[in-house]
């Protein structure tokens, strides 16, 4: 069983969308565990503001399966398929984490934007505060303490969801 780290965003009804993207997210992986929701502005456009998360889960699926499943979820869902990358979504749905596996293919592992966006690393480090990041070798934790957190601006929000 391989050990998985999702990130979650939306920024279009995306109270609705996170919430049918974990119930699909529980269909499909097993033992969820749910950061907090934060709200955070639109970074690289100018757009309204997104809710963010990070889910942990477990899955017998290789990282191409994985990757496929995201894909699937978020058409599902209305993301339109080859949409700008800097544009307002229904959903986005990011592979940061299998496991300790470091690769370019079939996608970067981990994900860059872990160690860049506040949106992700601070609720990575809330499910995964110990875990080591497998290129820099410091906890979610300690990249998060270190984090400038002038450069972006989030705040944790009210959510419930229940599978």
């Amino acid at each position: 069983m391989a050990k998985i780290f999702i990130s979650l965003g939306s920024n279009i009804e995306p109270e609705r969308h996170l919430k049918a993207a974990l119930t699909d997210l529980d269909y499909h992986f097993e033992q969820l565990e749910l950061s907090s929701v934060f709200e955070s502005e639109a970074v690289g456009f100018d757009g309204t503001n997104f809710l963010n998360m990070v889910v942990a889960a477990e899955t017998e699926l290789s990282i191409a399966e994985v990757v496929s499943t995201f894909k699937q979820i978020e058409q599902d869902h209305g993301r339109v398929k080859g949409a700008k990358k800097f544009a307002p979504r229904t959903l986005d749905l990011d592979l940061l984490l299998y496991d300790d596996i470091v690769s370019s293919q079939p996608i970067e592992l981990p994900r860059a934007e872990i160690l860049y966006n506040a949106f992700v690393l601070w609720p990575l480090a809330e499910v995964a505060p110990s875990l080591l990041h497998p290129v820099v070798n410091q906890s979610y934790q300690t990249l998060w303490d270190n984090y400038d957190k002038q450069q972006q601006s989030l705040w944790p929000v009210e959510f419930n969801w229940s599978a």
